[in-house]
């Protein structure tokens, strides 16, 4: 019986150890954040706050994959962050699936997604395209699968009745055939967004969505695991209060486009602009 009972005994403190070992983590200066890479506003924003945590002594650990599977992560507590959920429309159905993630904060409220053309194409309107099916090749080139948007761009193409099929890759790829095209002063329609880089780099225009299948403004918004707030106080406060407007997305995300080496770039964007990080930081 003695036996036992050290047997028992030994068991729980090895038990008692492994739990407290991966309570330890959780509450540990390693934060995990997921990320779409591809997305401009995205790796913007997930560099800049890797850059911010990293001089505060954290180990920031930048995770990249899918919507889903960033999520997914989040809901099994394996992924800490996701700083671009966009709603109420993009990423609605997505969200609905984790009822457990949480909402920390928003990061931009003035996203758009939907349909663009470059603007020497003479059309305003989504309604439009119906009449030009030659002159666009009866092609809307999309992004990635899976994508919020790619939903919204099937979904429009039914709500329009459009005799068009979405052209899937990468947002690399869909980049690429708008720079083409233009080139060629050709006609293009793309499924895109904003706040983005190439409408800097290129002289491009929404179509009007007169059905509102694209939404309208947006707001990108950091959710987390649920027990982050509860490993993590001391954080909750500063994913509340980072936020972008116009102007600020913009500077970043034209800085983070021309750059080769994206945590140089973020931790520089951060040294230039310490008021606006300190703020976040509650330091003013």
């Amino acid at each position: 019986m003695k036996r036992i009972n050290y047997l028992l005994l030994i068991t729980s403190v090895i038990i008692f150890g492994i739990f407290n070992s991966c309570k330890n983590l959780k509450n540990s200066k390693y934060i995990n954040i997921g990320m779409v890479d591809g997305w401009a506003e995205d790796v913007a924003m997930t560099h800049v706050v890797k850059a911010i945590l990293d001089e505060k002594g954290y180990h920031v650990v930048i995770q990249k994959a899918s919507t889903d599977m960033i999520l997914a992560s989040m809901n099994n507590e394996d992924t800490d962050l996701f700083l671009g959920v966009w709603l109420p429309y993009t990423h609605a159905n997505k969200i609905a699936k984790f009822p457990e993630l949480i909402n920390i904060g928003t990061n931009y409220d003035n996203g758009k997604i939907g349909l663009v053309v470059p603007d020497y194409v003479p059309i305003n309107s989504i309604e439009e395209l119906p009449k030009y099916e030659e002159k666009f090749k009866n092609r809307i080139i999309g992004i990635e699968k899976g994508a919020g948007l790619t939903s919204a761009t099937d979904r429009a193409i039914v709500d329009y009745k459009l005799n068009y099929r979405q052209i899937n890759s990468s947002t690399i790829a869909m980049i690429t055939e708008l720079q083409n095209a233009i080139k060629r002063k050709e006609w293009i329609a793309a499924a895109a967004w904003q706040p983005h880089w190439m409408f800097g780099k290129m002289k491009l225009k929404f179509l009007e969505d007169p059905k509102k299948t694209f939404g309208e403004a947006e707001k990108i918004k950091t959710y987390s695991r649920k027990s982050f707030g509860e490993d993590h106080p001391e954080l909750i406060k500063f994913f509340s209060k980072m936020y972008f407007d116009d102007q600020t997305m913009t500077d970043l995300l034209t800085k983070m486009e021309i750059s080769k080496d994206k945590e140089a770039t973020a931790r520089q964007w951060v040294k230039a602009h310490p008021t606006l990080v300190n703020s976040w930081l509650d330091k003013n």
